[in-house]
């Protein structure tokens, strides 16, 4: 039965495996290399530390992971996170990239983000489906930032927000103090719904 859980290490060498032929056949992803499955394993400790990283898993399989990280360094910038889902070919069309992002949106509400951020280069009508399908705005588009594939390329910028920004904001807290939470552990039971084969 598929499910959602928290990424590990160990789930390394599957996200990585996901991400490689996004990485060399698309420019959906702006990196020219596929990283490592020991680097991946290094992003995901790394995220880890402040940032959800989801993954669906489904009879021991890896079928798609979602995770969060810093729309920008400086710390005015705390409440606002970017945004990223990926799910295996073979498991597409199967609500693992609904499930994922639900969750995924969810428990950065609990933490106290305020604004999701997804950067999608262009053309992708897909992923541009798949955003607006959970309340993205566009709000602008970095012309020719990027070169890969032999052309110059366009990255729109999406927004969510994700409740209402208060007046004197505490800091996000930190993944490791709401993962075990009922409220976050309700959150991945909730996305499951969206899992075709769940139940």
């Amino acid at each position: 039965m598929p499910h959602l859980r928290l990424a590990i290490p160990a789930d390394a060498g599957a996200i990585a495996a996901i991400y490689a032929p996004i990485v060399q056949g698309t420019c959906i992803s702006f990196e020219l290399a596929p990283p490592s499955e020991a680097e991946v394993g290094t992003r995901v400790v790394k995220t880890l530390r402040q940032y959800p990283w989801l993954v669906c898993e489904g009879e021991g399989e890896v079928l798609g992971y979602a995770y969060a990280s810093p729309h920008r360094s400086r710390a005015a910038y705390q409440w606002s996170a970017e945004v990223s889902v990926y799910v295996a070919a073979a498991a597409r069309r199967r609500g693992v990239g609904r499930a994922l992002y639900t969750a995924l949106f969810a428990t950065l509400k609990i933490q106290g983000y305020v604004n999701a951020y997804a950067g999608i280069a262009l053309p992708n009508a897909a992923s541009v489906a798949i955003h607006e399908g959970f309340g993205f705005t566009p709000i602008g588009v970095y012309r020719q930032v990027g070169y890969k594939q032999g052309a110059w390329r366009d990255v729109g910028w999406w927004h969510l927000p994700l409740q209402s920004a208060p007046a004197n904001p505490s800091s996000p807290v930190p993944l490791g103090e709401v993962a075990f939470t009922e409220p976050f552990q309700q959150a991945l039971q909730d996305a499951a719904a969206f899992l075709k084969g769940s139940g």
